[in-house]
Formats: C-alpha cells, structure tokens, sequence
C-alpha cells in the first residue's frame, strides 16, 4: 500500500486527495477563531508531506508482502487443508480410516473456511486503511517467537520465587 493513500486515509476529513485543504475545514477553522495565517502554514505543511510521500512512492514504494491465511497455518493444518481451507483428499481419506465421521469431517472444514474467509475479509479491509494486514500479523508471530526464551526464562524464575500460577505466561505443566 502506497504511503499516499495512508496520509489520505489520515487526513480525508481536513484534506482533499491531491492533499489540499478541504474548504469547509478552513472555514470551520476560522469559525472557531484560527488565524488565517496559521492554518495556511498548517495546510502547507501537511500538502509538503503528501508531496514527499507521493515521491517516495514514486521513486522508492514500500515493500508490500502478500501473505494467505494459509502462511499462518500450523505445519499439521498443512498436512490437513488446502490454501482455501478445504480438507486435502489424503487427510480425508486418513480420517475416514481411523473412523473421523463424515459430519465432523465437515464442521472441521467448515470453520477452516470460516477462518480464511476471515482473514481475507480483514487483510481488505486494512489494504483500504493502507495496512499490510498480513505483515503485521507475521511481524506479532515472529516478535512472539523471539521473546519465547525469555519469557520461559522468566517463567522458571517466577516459579523459584513462588509467583502466583495465575500470572505466568504458559501452563507449569507443560511449559518444560
């Protein structure tokens, strides 16, 4: 997504999209007694900022990674679905044998749907605000797998100081 049509979605209320000042903003501004002189400065900085932007845009974009639901699926929900969220033929036919029902088979795949369905509608929604929706989720998971050591770590400190089980971040049972 363009940096210009994140300083649009900032500012479409004061700002036209060629990122000049709407004339009925200017006129609520003088209503509530702005000087006329400080909102030509005000308009003027923000248009200086939506021309740097523009070219930025034009001579070096922001990189846009295309992630799918599917990048965001675990290794075994890779063995299970497909990218749409529909059950893989070999996952089917493994579940059928060891006596998964037909009716269970179904809801699985019905919420996996469900949930890539979720994620492209949201992944839209955020193109419209100029946010890379699925760059930001990926930024969280690799930010949260970082910290995995050090909030273990901390964890097995909380546990020789006897911290209350309730404020750790993971199960004691399971988290070594």
């Amino acid at each position: 997504m363009s940096r210009i049509k994140r300083w649009i979605n900032m500012h479409k209320e004061e700002f036209n999209a060629d990122g000049s000042l709407k004339d009925e903003a200017r006129q609520e501004m003088l209503s509530l007694g702005e000087h006329p002189g400080a909102i030509d400065s005000y308009a003027r900085r923000l248009k200086a900022t939506y021309d740097e932007w523009k070219h930025l845009d034009e001579t070096d974009p922001e990189p846009w990674p295309i992630y799918t639901a599917y990048d965001f699926f675990t290794e075994q929900e890779k063995k299970e679905f497909n990218p749409d969220g529909s059950l893989r033929p070999e996952y089917v036919e493994y579940a059928r044998q060891i006596g998964i029902s037909e009716s269970a088979l179904e809801q699985l795949e019905w919420r996996k749907k469900i949930e890539v369905d979720d994620y492209n509608k949201m992944s839209a929604k955020y193109v419209e605000k100029g946010i890379n929706f699925g760059a930001w989720q990926m930024r969280g998971r690799i930010e949260d797998s970082r910290t995995y050591v050090q909030r273990r770590q901390q964890m097995e400190q909380d546990l020789r100081n006897f911290e209350d089980v309730d404020s750790l971040p993971f199960d004691k049972d399971t988290a070594f």
